[in-house]
């Protein structure tokens, strides 16, 4: 009877490792095997994402977009896109929901706890965005001032190390310029590439360098759940061949004059 029992539990336990297995499909299995790679962006960051209607169509398009596609080339898969807010889209990796997350995100130390990132595939500084007529300057005159930022990312982080100021977090960058242009804040702090492109619509605004709060932060790259460096690789191979091939100095001069 014990022979029975422990036989019994060895299988259950062999059964319990296998369908274990099973469950652990890495995304690139699973995505080749749909046919179909989500993408996860938040579609307020022109020019590397953002809508614009293409003959009567709502259409995300942008740098980041053009990258998803060669990878979904590069994969073999059509490329299906969720428009997220970007705070959302670490839970949605997690959870599965999206394959990877392009959304000009900066791989941090603390968002390398929680996903895996390719390599870099671009660089941007920090800058102040103000009204054209405002008298800020420089870092002392934001002292009482009330400065939006986009929830959750670097130029969030950065705000939090300025003292004196009244930190109003946002979570789409439209809903920032919109709060400058009407007086509920005083300066946005964001991406010089992301600002560059805001600013030739919002005719009245200027952007400001400002030494002390251009920090050097880690690069663009792209995201995806902990445990596939499979994925991570197509990727890198991706980046590499548009950066060998001149690729991506074409897609830089298309969407930002470079």
């Amino acid at each position: 009877m014990k022979k029975v029992l422990i036989i019994s539990l060895s299988l259950i336990v062999m059964l319990s490792i296998i369908l274990s297995g099973c469950s652990k499909q890495s995304t690139l299995s699973r995505v080749k095997k749909s046919g179909v790679i989500v993408m996860g962006t938040s579609a307020d960051f022109q020019p590397f994402e953002f809508h614009k209607l293409v003959n009567g169509k709502d259409t995300i398009m942008g740098f980041d977009v053009d990258l998803a596609n060669a990878i979904a080339k590069k994969l073999g898969v059509k490329l299906e896109i969720k428009d997220i807010d970007f705070t959302g889209l670490i839970p949605a990796l997690q959870s599965g929901q999206i394959d990877m997350a392009i959304a000009g995100m900066n791989a941090t130390p603390d968002r390398k706890k929680n996903v895996d990132f390719s390599d870099e595939y671009y660089n941007s500084e920090q800058v102040l965005v103000v009204k054209s007529s405002s008298s800020i300057n420089n870092l002392k005159d934001l002292n009482g001032k009330t400065v939006a930022v986009q929830l959750g990312t670097t130029s969030d982080d950065a705000a939090k190390k300025i003292k004196g100021i009244n930190l109003n977090e946002l979570n789409r960058l439209g809903d920032a310029f919109l709060s400058l242009e009407n007086g509920r804040v005083d300066a946005i702090l964001m991406e010089s590439t992301i600002a560059n492109a805001y600013l030739k619509e919002y005719k009245d605004m200027k952007m400001l360098h400002i030494k002390e709060i251009n920090e050097a932060v880690p690069g663009y790259s792209v995201a995806v759940a902990k445990g596939n460096q499979d994925l991570v690789n197509q990727i890198n191979s991706v980046i590499k061949e548009l950066k060998d091939s001149g690729e991506y100095d074409k897609m830089l001069n298309k969407w930002m004059g470079k």
